[in-house]
């Protein structure tokens, strides 16, 4: 099997069964890729290839999402907190000392949480519509923000609608030119591993903690400022969720920071994956 071609492995990492992907030579750089919602490392599928020619590539799939499993006598916590504990875990079970972030969505403060707690590990950050400043906060937020405000019981039923097929189908084709082009098992897969039993109390829990990450915004951006690792910000500037300013202000806190637009949606990566990986490659090397 060539390098390139991503191996399939599980780890057991904070008491888990971490899912992970895993293509590239064992001594190169490392890039640890970290997906969002409602998607899992599948969405790196063509990435993973593109990058593994310079890089040791590792996709670890979160807990509560892809093929990751959480027993249930661990009695695992779902909040961001604990994502990232868990993908710290994950990070020495590999013995990886030094890497490359790659952030999507909630990817972005479970990466930045890891961040702040080991620094000298952050070799470089690529964020791809992965969010850290308040600005970059699209519309699409209000529902979520009023549950964060007044968590009530018909504020949770209220997300729902979230967590079908129909609005997972939307967050890969929206802001998509042609989205024909959208591979369908891509959201077809992501809609079954969320309808699983006990899967819906798992995203609407995080979908409350992610005001969590929200206070941390000022944190993270302290990190960038005084840390100033090499950045990426490449953004799908279609996307209804985390919008263009909230890439262009990387370059507030890290001046050297490279921001660039596609035009696209939340998943730039379905549509501008080479993209993607050419500016990665130019920019971080």
């Amino acid at each position: 099997m060539s390098q390139s071609a991503a191996t399939l492995h599980t780890v057991q990492a904070d008491g888990v069964e971490v899912f992970y992907r895993e293509a590239g030579e064992p001594n190169a750089p490392v890039i640890l890729l970290l997906h969002g919602f409602p998607t899992s490392s599948h969405m790196y599928r063509n990435l993973i290839p593109r990058l593994a020619s310079r890089y040791r590539v590792i996709a670890p799939d979160l807990p509560g999402f892809g093929f990751t499993v959480v027993p249930q006598e661990r009695k695992y916590v779902y909040s961001f907190k604990s994502l990232a504990r868990t993908i710290a875990a994950f990070t020495d079970a590999l013995k990886l000392t030094k890497f490359i972030i790659y952030v999507f969505d909630y990817g972005a403060p479970v990466g930045f949480r890891l961040a702040l707690a080991y620094p000298e590990r952050i070799a470089g950050i690529v964020s791809q519509n992965g969010n850290a400043y308040e600005e970059g906060l699209g519309n699409a937020w209000n529902p979520i923000q009023k549950y964060w405000q007044q968590p009530t019981a018909d504020n949770r039923a209220a997300l729902e609608p979230f967590l079908t097929l129909e609005a997972t189908r939307e967050q890969y084709t929206s802001g998509v030119a042609d989205p024909q082009t959208i591979a369908p098992e891509s959201y077809a897969l992501d809609a079954a591993l969320l309808a699983r039993p006990g899967n819906k109390d798992i995203q609407l829990d995080l979908f409350l903690d992610y005001a969590s990450n929200v206070a941390l915004y000022p944190t993270f951006q302290k990190f960038f400022r005084d840390h100033k690792p090499p950045t990426l910000a490449i953004w799908g500037k279609n996307d209804p969720f985390f919008t263009p300013p909230g890439a262009e202000a990387y370059r507030r806190d890290n001046p050297g920071a490279v921001v660039r637009m596609l035009d696209t949606g939340h998943f730039a990566i379905e549509t501008h994956v080479d993209e993607i990986a050419s500016a990665i490659l130019d920019t971080l090397g």
